[in-house]
Formats: structure tokens, C-alpha cells, sequence
């Protein structure tokens, strides 16, 4: 069987063309894909500074739900201080760090803030400096409270050297000059104060200190994490002795194992070593793989949809090519069941051949989106990606299996028809579209119609993803349904053609009566690619304008003030901000991120989400559209959320609910406030008094400014920032968010998958067109006998080309129309959604170019053979 299946395909080389172009483009993606998810689960981001300690103690930075992947937790946790001298008593343990972190930035002689890689854990306690793998220190040890040693890439920027001295921004604190004591040559050592000073600036020493906002108190009694140096080959030991050192210490203090705050609770101590240290050195960047675990699982629905609609659609001409093969064979003996695995056979050994380059080139591919993740700042430049066996052993089971549903599919009708009938329609179509078929085809329109209507219920991220994957299965089942919409077509032009039309027309519309099944696959697909296109892209920019419309709307505050150099914006700006002449309000915003756990039809549910800080002063500058309660409520642990998230987890006002902060405390707040602008603002708002001592930095990240709208009070407020060093003023209208130049990178990424995607869909409609005019070659051959000129001929052809051009961006128009206009009902209150003119002619044009190209050019080849040969040739 085998053998024969080789030398059928070496007589149908255009046709199986396009089904090695479709398996290699779909193995391409699937791999990508995989590559990108696997790497979400097994990637490591090196230890960095914590290199130098072979097991280190810490907080989870991930929240593990029952039966779903990990999310991670960017805010640093803490852990006990009284845990270093418990685990540095361990055997095997040479030294112990209790390593605290907090913002920290050296000020240059110019008054400029030297950039740091992140300056809101940039400063540390000189002991810190044994986590280090070879750190190389030029001069002595800081010893008092004015003293401080810089790693070598900061000295070099700031231009100074062990003696001099520095002006640093610590903690929040205004700036101060130290005396630096050493330069260490390490990276990521950071910025090195005495250890006492270190304790008193992050707030750990229960002092008054510390101006870090909310940190103070909050988190006295606590280190970051605990590095253990261990004698060589201790780690196995010393790890698990200090599992069992915080098991102990967590039975010793009941539920809240860390020694702090009972909100605290569900924050777990854990043990690391080797690769997994990178996440605890990291945690913001850590998060990085939770979002390629999330990109790979967005991409992986619509690449399987569409590389499934390409292949089935592949093999359907290539095996509708060869029914006069496969009716001889029935006429001969052959049973059904022999067919199938015939075509199946053939179809197998073609995706052998192309899948082995479509693996290669799918590494490829994730390796250049890894490189505009990292352009894009999306995931940090040190987490790699993992290029394991994985993805290219599910891309052959998955193009495997469907390569044999589709092959057999395809032959279902030649094979279960008996011998005679399988010979005589051999050479036509049946005359009467399958009734099934078009019932299905219906249903899916139906359904995807139906499917459409989510916007106008959620008006969420969610809900526009909704109109993508109505109008992909609206076209799918365009694909169904079409040869009875292009018989109705050819049908109706037939009845309306004039006595005396020319001969190119009349045997176009002939054709297009005559095959319509043969018609109507290729005007699905280029109609999957105008679906394709419209939809996805117009979602994207439709969800974009909706948040820019709802930010701008909800943003009373002109100006914002943020010192991104510094860690978050100094204590007590915000007072000098308010005593500014034509200040009206001000008030702080931060951003974190939090895990809500719910009940959805009695089910646990999580969701992690992006989540506002904001105080009782957030009315002056904010306008959330609060429907019920209010935000000046926002006090001790109350939170208020957006509306769709209210409705759909009955979180109204007064109830309470169940929150897991950025640092993994797990706390129970209750509403005070429920909004409308979620999708500007985000759908949960913690007030200040909750997340106080749950932040990495524990400062305020910008603050928002409403003035009286003069430009006196602008030039107030930009002197304010001026006189002080790493304040960046910058007004909070940026811009309409219309333009795809205002998209964020997210917007960015997904426009590129479309472009990916878009190109692989067109290569294969392209080949796949190829092949059906190709196929042609005798009908052509014929027509000439009967003196039909090459003219005629080539006039004919491109009538049928510009029937399928066009019938398929009208009926692609269609299928998105329903979407595309509840899409912009739902968010921007217009029935039509937001995007760039140009797109919708852009992708008629291509179309209708699409068609014309491959259509015009096969046909001159077969032109160039002799109409005799071409009879006599087996194709």
C-alpha cells in the first residue's frame, strides 16, 4: 500500500505541493507554539546575585491553584528574621545572609539619577556581598552610617571610586551624600550600605527610619530571603535540614509560619536551589513565563483552527485530483477501507518529508518572537528560552492525526460509493450539494452569529476574543455551506446572462454551475483569510480604543509625576505637590497584582489580575464611574471592583472577598465600591491601608495632579520636578489611542501573530489555487480542441478569478460584519468598530490579487502545452 501511495503521489507533485506547504507552515507554528509554552513551564532565569548561595530560604513567589498551572507573584515576600541564626547553626552551613532589598539610586555631579536594572530593590546590606559568585572588592567594608560601596557599573557611570563621595536616594528618603568605601565588581551587587543602615532604611529594625510608604512596621522582624553558603557537596543536606528547620518553624507559629501580620497567612516559606533560585532573585521577572504560558495558550486555539482548515482544504484537492485513480482501483477489486488508507498512506509520507524542515524552521520562529517579546520589554533579556524534544514530538502526533482525519475525510465519498457510480462521477461533481454538509455549514453560521453577542455581556478582553472566534467559525462554516451558495450564485447568473454574451462569460458561468464544490473551497479559504484579518485585528484596536477611551475619560489629574529611577516617587512629594500654586488635588497610584479566587456555577475559580492602589483622595483625580458605594471608603482593608467582575462573582458592595496579594499574603477585604471603567482601570482597586507592606518598593509609583488647568500651574509643578533629582512630569493625556502608534506592546505581539498567521494562510490558498487550475490542464486542453482560443481561454479564467475574488470578500465581509458591529456596540457604543481605514482595502486588494496571481499563472503554463500532450499525459 505504501508503495503505491509513493508512485500515485509522484503523478500529483502541484497538487501535494500544497499539502507540504500546509504541513510544513502548520508544523512551523505548532512548534513555535510549543516552544513558547514549554519554555513557560521549564525556562530558568539564572540565580544573578543570589549565585554565590547554594540554598536559599524565601516566600513562594508563586500562587499554585488546585489543578491549574502556578501564577506567579511579583511583589517580593519576606521571611522571619529569626530564621538566619536558626538555619546558620545547620551542618554543612558556612555562612548565613539575611539579604534585605530596598529602592536606592546614585545622583551624578550633574544632578542626574545613574540608571539601575531595578531600582526598587537596588539597595542592599553589605553582608549581601557573600550571595556573590567572585566578587573582586576594591576598598573596605562600610561600616557607618554614611558609608556606602557601589557595584562597578554604577561607579563607572556615576564617575567616582572608592574615597569619593555620592549623593543616594534611598527608601524614599531625599537625597543624601555617602562616603563610598568600596567598588565591587559583581553584577547586580547593587548599592551596598552597612548593615545596620540597611535594616533601618527597608523599615526591618522597627524603627522610625525607614520612610518607605507602609513599610515601616510593617515588615519589622523580616529579611527578604535567607542565603545559605554551604561547605562543597552539602547542598542536598543543608536543603533539606532547612526544610526541616522552617517546617518547625511554621508548626511553632500556627497559621501565620512567617512571624508577621495575620493577613499573612498563605504566604509559604520555601527551600530553592539550583536553577529555581532565579525566580526568588527575580520575582518581577519570574512572572515573565506565566505570560508566555498565556501568549502560547491564546495562539494555540486559532493556529490549530486555521492550520486544520488549511490541511483539510489541501488534501481535498489533492485527493479530488485522483478520483479517477481511486474509482479504477474500486472497479478492480479495491475495498473501501483500502481507499482510505491509500490516501491516508500518501498523505503521510508527504508529511514526513515536510514536517522534519517545518520542525526546524518553528524553533526558529520562537527564537525571533523571543527576541520582540524582548524588544518589546514584555519578558526581561536573561530568561531564555527552552528548546527541548517536546514540541516537535506533540507537532507530529498533532499533524499526524490530522493529516489522517483530513486524507480520509477527503476520500470518504469516492471510496463508500460503489464501483460503477465511483468511476462515472469521477470526472464531475455531484450535481446536488450534500444536505448534511449544508445543514452543518448553517449551524456554524448560526452558532458563530450567536457567538457574536458576547461583547454586548462583557465588556472584557474576554468578551472580544468572542468576535474573533465567531468569525473564524463563521467562515468555517462558510466552507461547508459554500457549494450550495456558489451553485445559487452560478445559478442566478445563468438566468440573467444576455442572449448574445461573449464566450469567456458564458463558460465561466458554466463553470461555476458546473463545480461548484471546487469553487467554493477556494473561495472559503480566501474569505477564512478576510475574517481572519478583519476580526483579529479590529478586535485588537477596538479593545485599545475602548481603554484609551475609558482612561481618558476617567482621568480628571493633567499631569503625572513618577520617578521610575528612584523606585517610586520620595516621601513627601506628595505634600509639596499639594502646596503648589494651581495644584487643585493630588493624590498617589500604584499598580500590583493580585489573585481573586471566586465560586463560578459552585466551581473554585482564580483569576489573576492587574489591580490599582489607591487612597480616599483617588476621587479628586479619578473618575471610575462608581455606580454604587464610594472610593473616598477606600480605607484599611476595602477594595472596590469593576462592575462585570461584581456581577459575574456576586462581589457587590459590603460583601467581602477572597484576594491573594502580589506577595502571596492571602486577605479578605470588602467592597466598598463598584465601578464601570474596569477596562481602563483594571477590574480590582486595593486601598493604601491594604497594601501597605505588600510591595517590593513600598513606595507610591506616580502621583496624579488636577490643577486649574494654567499654564502657571504646569510651570509650577515642572520646576517642582526639576529641583528634584529622578522626578519625570509628563501630562496624562498621551494621546487618543486610536492610532496603532499608541498601542502597547501586547497590541504589538498580536498584530505580529496576525501577520504570521496571514502569511501561512496565503501561501497555502496560494499553492492550494495552483493546484485546483493546474488539475485543469485536460478541461483546458479540451477546450482548445474545440477551438476555443488561448484568449478566450485566459479571458474565461480570469472572469472565474474575479467571481472568487470577489464573492470571497463579500462573503468575508459578511461573516465579520455581525461581530465586528455588536463588537463596537459593546465597547465604544457605536455599531462599528475602531481600526486603521486602510485595513479593509489593504486586505481586499491582497485577495482579489491572491486569486488573479494564481489563477493567471498556472493557466499560461498549461497554455504552453501542446492540447494533444496534455490529453495524452497522465496527470
Amino acid at each position: 500500500m505504501l508503495h503505491l501511495a509513493v508512485r500515485m503521489a509522484g503523478h500529483r507533485i502541484t497538487a501535494l505541493i500544497a499539502v507540504a506547504c500546509a504541513v510544513l507552515g502548520g508544523a512551523a507554528l505548532i512548534t513555535g507554539t510549543g516552544v513558547l509554552a514549554e519554555s513557560g513551564l521549564r525556562s530558568q532565569l539564572p540565580a544573578g546575585r543570589l549565585a554565590g548561595a547554594g540554598v536559599v530560604v524565601s516566600t513562594d513567589q508563586s500562587f499554585h491553584p488546585a489543578g491549574d498551572l502556578p501564577i506567579a507573584l511579583p511583589e517580593r515576600g519576606t521571611v522571619p528574621a529569626s530564621l538566619v541564626d536558626r538555619l546558620a547553626e545547620l551542618p554543612g552551613v558556612t555562612a548565613a545572609v539575611g539579604d534585605v532589598s530596598f529602592p536606592a539610586a546614585v545622583v551624578d555631579a550633574d544632578g542626574r539619577v545613574v540608571p539601575a536594572e531595578e531600582p526598587r530593590t537596588a539597595g542592599h546590606g553589605w553582608s549581601s556581598t557573600k550571595l556573590l559568585t567572585d566578587a573582586e572588592v576594591r576598598g573596605d567594608e562600610p561600616s557607618g552610617a554614611a558609608e556606602v560601596a557601589l557595584d562597578r557599573a554604577t561607579a563607572e557611570a556615576a564617575g567616582v571610586r572608592a574615597g569619593d563621595r555620592v549623593e543616594i536616594v534611598a527608601a524614599g528618603r531625599s537625597a543624601v551624600g555617602y562616603r563610598v568605601t568600596a567598588v565591587v565588581d559583581a553584577p547586580g551587587a547593587g548599592i551596598l550600605f552597612a548593615d545596620p543602615t540597611a535594616r533601618r532604611l527597608a523599615g526591618r529594625d522597627g524603627g522610625s527610619g525607614s520612610v518607605s510608604v507602609g513599610n515601616a512596621g510593617a515588615r519589622a522582624g523580616t529579611v527578604d530571603l535567607v542565603g545559605l553558603r554551604t561547605e562543597p557537596g552539602a547542598e542536598a543536606s543543608v536543603a533539606a535540614a532547612a526544610r526541616e528547620t522552617v517546617e518547625e518553624a511554621g508548626r511553632n507559629a500556627g497559621k501565620d509560619a512567617n512571624g508577621t501580620a495575620s493577613d499573612k497567612a498563605g504566604a509559604e516559606v520555601i527551600v530553592s536551589t539550583g536553577s529555581d533560585r532565579g525566580d526568588i532573585a527575580s520575582p518581577g521577572a519570574g512572572a515573565a513565563r506565566s505570560l508566555l504560558i498565556l501568549l502560547a495558550g491564546s495562539l494555540s486555539g486559532i493556529v490549530m483552527m486555521i492550520i486544520g482548515f488549511v490541511l483539510a482544504s489541501a488534501l481535498a484537492v489533492s485527493i479530488g485530483g485522483q478520483r479517477r485513480d481511486l474509482a479504477l482501483m474500486r472497479a478492480v477489486g479495491a475495498t473501501p477501507k483500502q481507499i482510505r488508507r491509500l490516501a491516508a498512506a500518501q498523505a503521510s509520507v508527504i508529511a514526513a518529508v515536510a514536517v522534519v524542515p517545518g520542525v526546524g524552521l518553528g524553533y526558529l520562529l520562537a527564537g525571533q518572537f523571543r527576541r520582540m517579546l524582548v524588544d518589546r520589554e514584555v519578558i526581561p533579556a536573561g530568561l531564555p528560552l527552552t528548546y527541548g524534544p517536546l514540541p516537535a514530538l506533540a507537532t507530529v502526533l498533532l499533524l499526524g492525526i490530522a493529516v489522517q482525519v483530513s486524507a480520509r475525510g477527503a476520500a470518504w465519498r469516492t471510496s463508500r460509493l460503489p464501483a460503477t457510480e465511483a468511476v462515472a462521477e469521477s470526472r464531475v461533481e455531484p450535481r446536488t450539494p450534500s444536505k448534511v454538509r449544508i445543514r452543518s455549514g448553517l449551524l456554524l453560521i448560526v452558532a458563530a452569529t450567536t457567538l457574536s453577542v458576547v461583547p454586548l455581556l462583557s465588556r472584557t478582553v474576554l468578551g472580544a476574543a468572542a468576535t474573533s472566534m465567531a468569525g473564524i467559525i463563521g467562515a468555517i462554516g462558510l466552507a461547508l455551506a459554500g457549494p450550495a451558495l456558489v451553485k445559487g450564485i452560478g445559478d442566478t447568473a445563468a438566468r440573467r446572462l444576455r442572449p448574445g454574451v461573449s464566450a469567456p462569460t458564458w463558460l465561466a458561468v458554466a463553470n461555476i454551475r458546473g463545480y461548484a464544490l471546487r469553487l467554493s473551497g477556494v473561495v472559503s479559504a480566501l474569505a477564512m483569510a478576510v475574517v481572519f484579518v478583519l476580526t483579529y485585528t479590529l478586535a485588537q484596536t477596538t479593545v485599545m480604543s475602548a481603554t484609551a477611551q475609558d482612561t481618558r475619560t476617567g482621568t480628571l489629574a493633567q499631569q503625572s509625576l513618577s520617578a521610575p529611577g528612584l523606585g517610586g516617587v520620595p516621601a513627601g512629594t506628595l505634600a509639596d505637590v499639594r502646596r503648589t500654586d494651581g495644584v487643585r488635588a493630588a493624590a498617589p497610584v500604584s499598580d500590583t497584582t493580585v489573585v481573586w479566587e471566586y465560586e463560578m456555577f459552585g466551581e473554585p475559580e482564580v483569576e489573576a489580575a492587574s489591580a490599582m492602589i489607591l487612597t480616599p483622595a483617588a476621587p479628586d483625580v479619578l473618575d471610575l464611574g462608581v455606580r454604587d458605594g464610594s472610593l473616598a471608603g477606600l480605607t484599611g482593608d476595602t477594595v472596590a471592583v469593576d462592575s462585570e467582575a461584581a456581577r459575574s462573582r456576586g462581589a457587590e458592595v459590603g460583601k467581602r472577598i477572597t484576594l491573594v496579594l502580589g506577595d502571596g499574603s492571602r486577605v479578605s477585604p470588602k467592597v466598598v465600591a463598584v465601578y464601570d471603567r474596569g477596562l481602563g482601570f483594571g477590574p480590582v482597586a486595593l486601598s493604601h491601608d491594604l497594601a501597605a507592606g505588600h510591595t517590593t518598593a513600598g513606595l507610591d509609583q506616580r502621583l496624579l495632579v488636577r490643577t486649574d488647568g494654567t499654564d502657571a500651574a504646569e510651570h509650577n509643578l515642572a520646576e517642582l520636578a526639576a529641583s528634584r533629582p529622578g522626578l519625570a512630569l509628563a501630562p496624562t493625556d498621551t494621546g487618543s489611542g486610536d492610532s496603532l502608534s499608541d498601542a502597547p506592546a501586547t497590541v504589538w505581539i498580536n498584530l505580529a501573530t496576525i501577520v504570521v498567521l496571514l502569511g501561512y494562510l496565503l501561501l497555502s490558498i496560494a499553492n492550494k489555487l495552483v493546484a485546483t487550475t493546474a488539475q485543469r490542464r485536460n478541461e483546458i486542453a479540451t477546450l482548445r480542441l474545440n477551438g476555443t482560443t488561448p484568449r478566450q481561454i485566459l479571458a474565461m479564467m480570469r472572469r472565474e478569478a474575479a467571481v472568487i475574488g470577489v464573492a470571497a470578500v463579500a462573503t468575508g465581509l459578511l461573516l465579520s460584519a455581525i461581530p465586528l458591529v455588536l463588537l463596537g456596540i459593546g465597547f465604544l457604543d457605536r455599531p462599528w468598530p475602531a481600526g486603521p481605514v486602510w485595513l479593509l482595502p489593504a486586505v481586499a486588494l491582497t485577495v482579489i490579487c491572491t486569486a488573479f496571481v494564481t489563477v493567471e499563472l498556472p493557466t499560461r503554463q498549461a497554455l504552453r502545452t501542446a492540447p494533444a500532450h496534455a490529453l495524452s499525459a497522465r496527470e
